[in-house]
């Protein structure tokens, strides 16, 4: 335990997926001083966490109703130990624009077989419920190694 002291969770709007990231880790990680926090690649800044999402988190008890919208820089890149994002895309997206991440950006799915966790904007109910549980697998996954 101990080897970073800050993490960021990133896709591209920061409404759905990398809140719910964000406030499963902060649960996860409850005990210990690892700061998380989130933001997007093509932020909707100042927007809060989509409805379907906030309302599956809360079933959850994960309460996302603080969450603003962020969106990257280099300054958040420089002050997080670690990174993850949703799909391999954001991967090469990131590192493309922000060469410096390299080496400590990853998949959030990279100890559940590098799954990717796709974009339930403007899907299904089930499809969010879908993505809630990757997401929970993943970031439960990565707290065996933070």
């Amino acid at each position: 335990m101990g080897m970073f002291k800050s993490i960021l969770v990133v896709c591209a709007g920061n409404i759905c997926r990398s809140p719910t990231g964000e406030y499963l880790l902060k649960d996860k990680l409850a005990d210990t001083d690892i700061k998380v926090s989130s933001a997007g690649l093509t932020a909707l800044v100042g927007k809060g966490a989509e409805e379907t999402a906030s309302n599956i988190a809360l079933t959850n008890n994960i309460d996302m109703s603080a969450h603003k919208g962020r969106q990257l820089s280099s300054s958040l890149i420089a002050d997080n130990d670690l990174i993850l994002v949703m799909e391999e895309r954001h991967l090469s997206d990131l590192l493309g624009q922000y060469p410096q991440a390299r080496g400590k950006t990853f998949l959030l799915g990279k100890w559940i077989d590098d799954t990717e966790i796709p974009d339930p904007y403007r899907q299904s109910h089930e499809a969010f419920e879908h993505v809630y549980q990757l997401i929970d697998k993943a970031c439960s996954a990565w707290t065996k190694y933070i």
